[in-house]
């Protein structure tokens, strides 16, 4: 089912480019920088920090008005989500034992996100908002924990376990975008948004994940971003 939806988004998105024949439809590139972190009720949230990823594909914008000033413009991007984790200490207990958990280091999420806006271009100021499909193409772990039993246990280090196992996660996630940036005649745009989604990541049945912190958490991002619409014939 889920992957029906995934083919079903894509192909909604892909449809527009049906119309690419019409006047006024212009495609074009778009590449920039996500700034991620995490929403929702989460415990321990200080320990969750922003990190930056990628942000890159192609768009489609087609003028609605035709002099420029309404459009749809979806697209099709590479998205590298996730957290880094501070560095600071907390207290914890596992199996009735108390100790001091610290965790470093950053996960990443790698999603495709489909966005449909509806785009204002007034003079180059451009304002744009519309819901947004996701599908988690990857997953890569790569925190260490370092845990000490109190009082005054020795250090032990370990690893994340299964880092690119993807069997906790929802694959499908539905969200929105909103945001504002300038447009030159030439094509030529830079965008500022942000991206948070409807629902949380981990499925229900997944208390373990960094302790159950996570279970009630959602993907959230600024991106700040370059794109280029070609100039139609």
């Amino acid at each position: 089912m889920k992957k029906t939806s995934f083919v079903l988004a894509t192909l909604l998105s892909l449809a527009s480019v049906s119309v690419v024949r019409a006047q006024g439809v212009r495609l074009g590139l778009r590449a920039g920088a996500n700034y991620s972190n995490l929403a929702g009720n989460i415990q321990h949230e200080t320990t969750y920090n922003n990190k930056a990823g990628f942000l890159g594909g192609v768009m489609l914008n087609a003028d609605i008005t035709g002099d420029g000033f309404l459009s749809i413009q979806p697209e099709i991007l590479y998205s590298q989500k996730g957290f880094e984790n501070k560095p600071t200490a907390y207290t914890n207990t596992l199996l009735g034992v108390g100790y001091t958990e610290k965790r470093e280091g950053k996960v990443n999420y790698n999603y495709l996100d489909v966005p449909v806006l509806l785009k204002i271009n007034a003079g180059g100021f451009v304002v744009e908002a519309g819901p947004q499909y996701s599908y988690l193409l990857s997953a890569n772990d790569e925190t260490k924990i370092t845990r000490t039993r109190e009082p005054n246990g020795t250090p032990t280090v370990s690893e994340a376990q299964d880092k690119k196992d993807l069997s906790g996660f929802k694959r499908s996630e539905l969200g929105y975008v909103a945001g504002i940036g300038y447009q030159a005649d030439n094509g030529v745009s830079l965008n500022l948004r942000y991206t948070g989604a409807f629902s949380d990541f981990i499925k229900s049945d997944n208390g373990t994940y960094f302790n159950g912190d996570l279970k009630n958490a959602r993907h959230s991002a600024f991106q700040l971003s370059l794109g280029y619409l070609i100039p139609s014939k």
